[in-house]
């Protein structure tokens, strides 16, 4: 979502795979094309930790032949690992993915092409999804996946669930966005025309980055912050706490920066970094927790703490 390039997949012993499929061992067997039937639901490998997370609430689980082992990290993941661990996983391998059978193979726009011809050669339908750089792109990326699933109707239903989420976050008339920086370890920050910044604008945010040119995944020097400084931090770390005004011991090194102490008036925050990846179920996940961080914020209990007039 801000700019994680997935590794691309193993596109390895690619002689053995075409010895594979001349010997059609490459495409489903007869008896499992007669036993999954004209017109049935299409079996699914998913390779992209964001199409895991929603294919995981659009499909049935038994299409789901696999989703990619980045779900099972939970410092890759966008979904529960718990729920993860509940499907099969594959490392993405091109002769791993042949060899389960599915109809659909849904990988990232960043895939190998080799591995990506590799798959169609064989006969191997394949969809890719970029990153969603809009709550609009999101949306349209659920649509589709629902759609290849063969379930639009689910993936209206969570279209539905991320509109709601979307008008419950929005803040009260009259409000003043709060300037904030979503600040990802190395200091790298989501610029203009990501998703995290445009739901950052619908939780009532200022994203700092954006309205300084930066693109996504640019890096935002500290002196630039200093000369400028945000009302908060929101700081890509473990689980969600309460704002703590200072630097924390789980915090991104640059965050210990001694000059940081000079921004009594600026907040801290912690964003869980499966947060900010992926659009779908996402979404509204994240939207709550910026919305809790807006109403600490603008809370007497964060203007004591940073001295403000009660």
């Amino acid at each position: 979502m801000i700019g994680r390039v997935l590794p691309r997949l193993s596109c390895r012993r690619l002689p053995a795979l075409l010895a594979l499929a001349l010997v059609g061992c490459a495409r489903v067997a007869p008896a499992d094309e007669a036993a999954h039937g004209a017109g049935a639901l299409p079996r699914i490998v998913s390779l992209n930790p964001c199409s895991d997370a929603v294919l995981a609430q659009v499909a049935d689980r038994a299409q789901i032949l696999a989703l990619s082992f980045y779900s099972r990290d939970p410092a890759q993941t966008s979904m529960d690992v718990a729920e993860a661990r509940r499907f099969p996983s594959t490392d993405g391998a091109v002769e791993s993915v042949v060899a389960l059978h599915p109809d659909l193979v849904v990988t990232s726009t960043y895939a190998d092409p080799a591995t990506l011809a590799a798959l169609r050669s064989m006969g191997l339908r394949v969809e890719t999804v970029g990153i969603a750089d809009s709550l609009a792109a999101a949306r349209a990326q659920v649509r589709s996946l629902a759609a290849w699933a063969g379930h639009p109707e689910r993936g209206a239903a969570l279209l539905a669930q991320i509109d709601r989420a979307v008008a419950e976050a929005a803040p009260p008339p009259g409000h003043v966005p709060i300037p904030a920086v979503l600040w990802e370890p190395g200091g790298l920050v989501p610029g203009q025309h990501t998703l995290v910044s445009d739901l950052m604008s619908q939780a009532g945010f200022a994203n700092f980055s954006a309205q300084r040119g930066l693109g996504q995944s640019e890096r935002l020097p500290l002196e630039r912050m200093l000369a400028d400084p945000p009302r908060v931090i929101l700081a890509v770390g473990p689980a969600p706490g309460t704002i703590v005004p200072g630097t924390g011991p789980d915090e991104d090194r640059l965050l210990f920066h001694p000059a940081l102490a000079a921004l009594t008036h600026t907040a801290r925050a912690p964003i869980a970094p499966n947060l900010i990846y992926c659009g779908g179920p996402t979404i509204p996940r994240l939207l709550d927790r910026l919305v809790a961080v807006r109403r600490e914020l603008e809370g007497p209990a964060l203007d004591k703490a940073l001295g403000r007039p009660q």
